[in-house]
């Protein structure tokens, strides 16, 4: 038995329900831990930019200041003094800071750096004032606007403090809130986990029980003759090794039982044979004596064509001990019989035989029309006064072949039909009282019995009369010579 991916194992599906309970409680905790990480990681990032941008405020609303005041005082010298240092220090601070995206106060951000733009603008004018010698006063006037731009500066930080204080505060909330929610998926999670257990609990329960049932009527099956029961593939993996060892005991049982089947019914077609060879002596000693009354009255034509019909005959009959000859040495067997007989009765007998030529390639059981036609004669037109015709016919019908003799005959009474067919339908291998009175014939049962037998079909004859005669017929299969069993037999 092939594997199945919808077997299940019971040790298997119960680890699956640990492992399914262990994910479903570790996922929220995870998560929670994950969440915690990041909101760490955010805060460190808020507080740090926070300190970063208050570590500015000094730099450029007293240090600057104080730097350009010494300078117009003439204290130190500009180039001394520092300023164009302070000030790309705290440029490229800002820099750092705008470069953060996640940040709520960029916009703060962006117009203190703009402002910072126009403070390197004023320490230019001081710087140009030193060196054309402006008087102090006047450079002093550009140091205060440095101061007043310093503190706007200043200001613009504040406020980006401000706004990364509120978006702490916010976030904070929605931790919060996330904490929550989290402790409600949580328990959502293992109450779903809980009831997903028990209900691939009693799943399991269904396919072991399903498994045990449908194990229990493929055994009931095997005992109640059922040969071809078999045990379907289990969805239990415990239980697949059961079905497994079933369904070879149930094979082997098939193969024994088939093979005493092909012996019962090699036997019966040995019984059969044994039937076809026992011809009748009357048709034989009536033929003979026919020959020599021909041969007395000079009629040496009908010498040779009785002799050679009879020759075909008992040659096709035999057919070298084949089961299955072509329907054209059939036709022949058939007509070489109906014209020993015409020899014999004359007037009392006329025949037809209607086979079309592109069925007789074909291969059919032999000896299954001529004792029907012999059958005809003798019941039915040597009992009717003035005789009759017996017609032989094939037909195609679908992919069979309807075989028909038909005779003018007297015919049988509904109880002698009834009768007929009551024997037909016994198991008693005796056909007495259907075998013609003489000739080699073997009866109509024996062709039923042989029709049956090898072409493994319910229906044999169909046998139907009246006042008008008596129609028997039968549909089989033509057959290649590639679809006969070598120990059947075939004649060329």
């Amino acid at each position: 038995m092939k594997g199945n991916p919808r077997r299940r194992s019971i040790i298997g599906q119960l680890g699956r329900t640990t492992r399914t309970i262990a994910v479903v409680l570790l996922i929220p905790a995870l998560v929670s831990l994950a969440m915690m990480i990041i909101t760490t990681t955010r805060f460190q990032s808020v507080f740090s930019r926070m300190e970063t941008a208050a570590g500015l405020k000094p730099a450029v609303g007293t240090e600057l200041p104080e730097r350009l005041f010494s300078v117009a005082a003439g204290q130190i010298h500009y180039a001394d003094s520092g300023v164009e240092d302070l000030l790309a220090g705290v440029n490229q601070t800002l820099d750092t800071l705008l470069k953060d995206d996640s940040s709520a106060g960029n916009l703060q951000l962006t117009v203190a750096r703009r402002t910072m733009d126009t403070l390197a603008s004023y320490t230019g004018q001081v710087r140009e004032g030193m060196s054309r010698g402006m008087p102090i006063s006047e450079v002093e006037k550009i140091v205060d606007e440095v101061r007043n731009v310093g503190d706007l500066v200043n200001h613009m930080l504040e406020d980006f403090i401000s706004v990364e204080i509120d978006a702490v505060a916010r976030t904070s909330a929605g931790i919060e809130h996330i904490v929550w929610v989290a402790a409600l998926i949580e328990a959502v999670l293992l109450l779903a986990a809980l009831l997903g257990t028990g209900e691939a609990s009693v799943r399991l329960a269904d396919v072991i029980r399903g498994s045990i049932y449908r194990l229990e009527g493929s055994m009931y099956r095997l005992t109640g003759g059922d040969l071809k029961a078999r045990v379907p593939e289990m969805e239990v993996e415990e239980l697949s090794d059961l079905a497994n060892q079933i369904n070879v005991m149930a094979n082997r049982l098939e193969s024994l039982i088939e093979r005493s089947r092909q012996e019962q019914e090699n036997l019966a077609k040995s019984e059969l044979r044994l039937l076809q060879a026992q011809i009748n002596p009357h048709f034989l000693y009536n033929t003979l004596d026919a020959i020599i009354w021909q041969a007395e009255s000079g009629k040496s034509e009908e010498v040779i064509h009785l002799t050679r019909s009879l020759s075909d005959f008992f040659r096709i009959s035999l057919s070298s001990g084949a089961d299955w000859i072509p329907l054209e040495k059939e036709a022949r067997h058939l007509s070489g019989y109906l014209s020993i007989q015409k020899t014999r009765y004359r007037d009392i007998l006329n025949y037809e035989i209607d086979i079309p030529e592109a069925l007789t390639h074909g291969y059919i059981v032999k000896l299954l029309l001529q004792p029907l036609v012999e059958n005809a004669l003798y019941h039915g037109i040597k009992s009717k006064r003035g005789g009759g015709l017996i017609r032989v016919s094939a037909a195609p019908e679908g992919e069979r072949v309807r075989f028909t003799v038909q005779d003018t005959g007297k015919g049988m009474t509904p109880e002698e039909l009834a009768r007929v067919l009551e024997v037909m339908r016994s198991e008693a291998p005796s056909v007495a009282g259907l075998a013609p009175a003489e000739g080699g014939g073997f009866g109509l049962r024996n062709v039923d019995m042989r029709i049956k037998l090898y072409y493994r079909q319910k229906e044999g004859l169909r046998i139907e009369s009246g006042p008008e005669g008596t129609r028997v017929s039968f549909c089989v299969p033509l057959k290649s010579r590639e679809e006969i069993a070598d120990d059947e037999g075939i004649s060329g």
